[in-house]
């Protein structure tokens, strides 16, 4: 004898099944989902160094103190020069590695002798709070080695970036992540 069932109990059948779809069919895709690769570039914020007026936004605007923007040295370019104008401020009356003739307000470039009448220098990055001081005075009265960049393991990569909405010469821009750094080889 066949039992007869209420149009009401298949009814009920039918939402209790695909309720259990619905809650299982998202548990089981997910692990799916998530193990594909995406083939889609990531961008990150980059200063153009040729495009860069070192009007010293960065260290004022950027969300993190100190900013993300760091003084970079393009070794390549440099003169070595004893009188070097992003080291030494316009009109100093001695050349020493004294803070009141440095043009780093905080003394994150170090000065190291070579050879007469060379010096290296190298920038301390933990320091360098982005002002942009010293690059306006190696491009103003050096070969231009100095330069800024943000850098990667620092920058919070905001969706708007504060300093790029501020910068005057819309020198930063989004840039692939496999090409982050913008390297100044040349003058």
């Amino acid at each position: 004898m066949k039992v007869k069932r209420n149009k009401y109990e298949s009814r009920r059948d039918f939402v209790r099944k695909a309720g259990k779809v619905l809650v299982a069919g998202p548990l089981i895709a997910l692990p799916l989902l998530l193990s594909k690769k995406t083939y889609a570039k990531e961008y990150v914020w980059q200063i153009d160094p040729f495009k860069c007026t070192t009007c010293g936004n960065c260290k004022t605007t950027c969300v993190l103190t100190p900013s993300a923007s760091k003084c970079v040295h393009a070794h390549v370019l440099c003169g070595y020069c004893d009188l070097c104008g992003g080291y030494l401020k316009e009109g100093a009356k001695t050349i020493s590695t004294g803070a009141e003739v440095q043009m780093c307000p905080v003394g994150a470039i170090e000065r190291r002798f070579v050879e007469e009448p060379f010096f290296e220098y190298n920038i301390n990055e933990d320091l360098c709070d982005g002002c942009a001081k010293c690059v306006k005075g190696c491009k103003d009265f050096g070969n231009g080695s100095l330069f800024m960049q943000i850098k990667q393991d620092l920058c919070v990569n905001c969706n708007d970036c504060a300093i790029a909405r501020n910068c005057p010469s819309q020198a930063i821009s989004r840039v692939p992540a496999d090409m982050q750094y913008r390297i100044k080889d040349r003058i």
